[in-house]
């Protein structure tokens, strides 16, 4: 049977008030509205860059399509360019004068049809450089959005870590001296409890689990010794009684 003096059961209420408090900080800390935000807005910055690299790759891409577009039309205009300067040299023979106007003819509708590519290829790199704009434009608000909301959940858990400091100073003080064994026993019902190890007896009823205790059983724990450690039948926890000028 566990004993401890009455002040010391009546401070341990006071105790299982802070721990509780230290546990809804704690709680607060863990599941702060700014953290699912912070969550959320990591995850569309996330998309957002995925997008940005793939789109750079493309324009990547579309940057050697159009150097390789403008490298056959080069290679054409090159080709009818030496071919007019045959023709005009005087030096070549009809017949050769006859195959090289030909040529030209073919090579003016190469060019045309490679123009055609290039300025398509060109006109596709222009759209995809203004939506790699605009994407970049959307990387970095998204970034400096989460790096604002970064601040702000910094600053609320700051002030949340604050309050838990000051109530494990003040645990500390109410903690100090109270009896070892009740001490031992509280914090072992805790861990099996849920946190809440000790409650106040008002009237019939346990205030740790809102329950009306037996008219036999309140009895019994008014008939014990005052230094007695009590516990509720229908729920385990310690049982501190009312002081007799409170009851």
């Amino acid at each position: 049977m566990t004993t401890a003096p009455v002040a010391d059961q009546q401070r341990l209420l006071e105790v299982q008030a802070l721990d509780t408090r230290l546990a809804q900080l704690a709680h607060q800390r863990t599941h702060h509205p700014l953290h699912a935000q912070a969550t959320e807005l990591q995850a569309r910055l996330d998309d957002v860059e995925n997008a940005h690299v793939t789109s750079r790759t493309a324009l990547g891409d579309l940057k050697r399509e159009l150097a390789k577009a403008e490298q056959d039309v080069e290679q054409v205009r090159t080709r009818a360019t030496r071919d007019r300067t045959r023709m005009e040299s005087g030096s070549a023979s009809v017949k050769d004068v006859q195959a090289l106007s030909s040529e030209l003819e073919n090579l003016a509708r190469r060019q045309e049809a490679l123009e055609e590519v290039e300025l398509e290829v060109m006109e596709r790199l222009e759209a995809h450089e203004t939506a790699l704009a605009e994407l970049t434009r959307a990387r970095d608000e998204l970034a400096a959005q989460r790096d604002r909301l970064a601040a702000d959940l910094e600053r609320e858990l700051a002030a949340i870590d604050a309050q838990a400091r000051a109530v494990q100073e003040e645990r500390a003080q109410r903690a100090d001296g109270i009896d070892a064994a009740l001490v031992t026993l509280y914090d072992r019902l805790r861990g099996q409890l849920g946190g809440l190890a000790v409650a106040l007896l008002r009237g019939r009823t346990c205030e740790g689990c809102r329950l009306e205790l037996n008219p036999s059983d309140v009895a019994r724990i008014t008939a014990a010794p005052a230094d007695q450690v009590v516990r509720c039948e229908e729920c385990g926890r310690i049982l501190v009684r009312k002081a007799d000028a409170d009851r």
